[in-house]
């Protein structure tokens, strides 16, 4: 089940809010965990029980992590067993369903070219979201060993934690240690119900009215052979296709947002407006906010960070950065995205950052676009072969055609989304709504003041029914995240 479906907006949602605030007390929890794990279950039936299996091994391993650090009085030779051996479980589970297939698969390759026997195995189902979950589990673990936190002895808030329904399959990556006093206690104000709700509906309308139509325009072009390529179309889907997963992925993250604060949980921010960063150092501050923290705190630190030698600094971005493109998908093309990224941060830190700080800041958010333009078609694409004959195509290697061969794939309607699209990757409607607001509340405007708030909701109310409409006039509604 995904919130942007008929069947969540108009009966999950409903019933839930409905059976959260007729019950009370402690049940509450237990409720919404029940309402998780059948809003899990909806779409992946009986690989729920995976989801149910790694809640209850975490939940035992946190305590045993939390028992050997007491135990070893403060060495915590008890505490990194338990540790390793919660780690590693989690690692096993999230490296056997998510890449069994690409590792055997490459094997199979070189046991091929040696003439020996191939080892089979049949296609292993990805379970969505397992690597959000995964990463929680993890982090859980690792910040009871490091005393940020204490074992939840509670079954149900740490069950809670792990299987929440909006932060649940596709993000943003909670912290245990921010979420720990919300499992225990929380309170639902109208003004937080009404913040809820309008987050919400906004990232429903970002994902149905905007996110959709740029990308079937981005998948007519990927779906083309790149020997019939031409620049000006590959070039418009590549640009499709950025706005796509922006505008998709920061719309799962305001509706998880905007829900969480509905039942009385205050999620942390997942995007801060990516694509006006002057550098690929800048890009990965506001982007996927939750995913690149994670990983500065579980591994880039751990390995050591920018501690050590300048050489060791270079590896170690390099390391974090060809896992967090394989965290994204297993996949060569994943690996190149990720390595990619690695390398525009390690130029940058060479030099290349100081000298694009003194340039014409236009001039620093175009490079940026372009590295992170490039980066996106190995995101995209099927494989190395179509990425690599795609960015050929980009650049005046694909074949010969038209210059008016772009606006085969353009209409009225797509022009003002595009133009609408680039307009919600920047935080231009926030600055306005800060002017409005601040106009507003100038002495004797009481009436505009009302009139306003009175546009303001029925803004509100066209965007849900404009996004319905959409939902209901079309059928293409693609859940872009089944690979993590």
């Amino acid at each position: 089940m995904v919130f942007a479906s008929p069947v969540f907006l108009f009966v999950f949602l409903p019933l839930t809010l409905l059976g959260y605030f007729t019950v009370r007390g402690k049940l509450r929890n237990v409720f919404l965990l029940l309402a998780s794990l059948f809003f899990y279950a909806w779409g992946e039936t009986a690989y729920v029980l995976i989801m149910i299996a790694s809640i209850c091994v975490n939940y035992f391993f946190g305590i045993l992590v939390e028992q050997g650090m007491q135990k070893q009085a403060g060495l915590g030779a008890g505490g990194r067993l338990a540790l390793a051996g919660g780690v590693t479980v989690n690692l096993l589970l999230l490296g056997y369903f998510k890449y069994a297939n690409f590792l055997v698969g490459n094997l199979n390759i070189g046991l091929a070219r040696l003439s020996l026997p191939q080892i089979a195995l049949g296609p292993v189902h990805l379970p969505i979201g397992i690597s959000f979950f995964t990463f929680h589990a993890i982090s859980y673990l690792v910040d009871i060993y490091r005393r940020q936190c204490t074992a939840q002895r509670t079954f149900v808030q740490c069950a809670l934690y792990i299987a929440l329904f909006p932060q649940l399959i596709a993000g943003p990556i909670l912290r245990y240690r921010d979420m720990a006093a919300q499992l225990v206690s929380r309170t639902v104000t109208a003004a937080d119900f009404s913040a809820g709700v309008q987050r919400f509906v906004f990232g429903l309308a970002k994902k149905v009215i905007l996110a959709n139509p740029l990308g079937q325009v981005a998948d007519k072009v990927f779906a083309l052979p790149t020997g019939d390529l031409t620049a000006g179309p590959a070039w418009l889907g590549v640009i499709c296709y950025g706005l796509q997963i922006y505008l998709d992925f920061s719309a799962y993250s305001d509706m998880a947002i905007g829900l969480g604060r509905m039942f009385g949980f205050r999620i942390l921010e997942n995007f801060n407006y990516p694509y006006i960063s002057l550098s690929i150092r800048e890009f990965w501050r506001r982007w996927h906010i939750s995913l690149s923290t994670w990983f500065r705190d579980y591994l880039y630190i751990p390995l050591g960070g920018s501690r050590g030698a300048t050489w060791r600094t270079y590896l170690n971005l390099t390391t974090v950065f060809l896992l967090c493109g394989l965290w994204h998908g297993a996949s060569w093309s994943f690996v190149i995205w990720g390595l990619l990224h690695g390398v525009y941060l390690v130029v940058e830190r060479v030099g290349l950052g100081k000298v694009l700080a003194r340039r014409w800041r236009p001039l620093q958010h175009g490079y940026s676009l372009l590295l992170i333009t490039i980066s996106w078609v190995f995101f995209r694409a099927a494989d190395l072969s179509q990425a690599l004959g795609y960015l050929s195509a980009m650049f005046g290697g694909g074949a010969a055609g038209s210059p008016y061969e772009t606006l085969i794939y353009l209409n009225n309607t797509i022009v003002l989304t595009l133009l609408a699209g680039i307009a919600a990757a920047t935080p231009v409607g926030q600055v306005i709504g800060r002017r409005i607001e601040a106009w507003m509340f100038a002495d004797g405007r009481a009436v505009v003041r009302g009139a306003v708030s009175t546009a303001y909701v029925c803004l509100l109310c066209a965007l849900f029914l404009l996004s319905i409409a959409y939902l209901a006039a079309g059928t293409y509604n693609p859940f872009i995240y089944f690979r993590f």
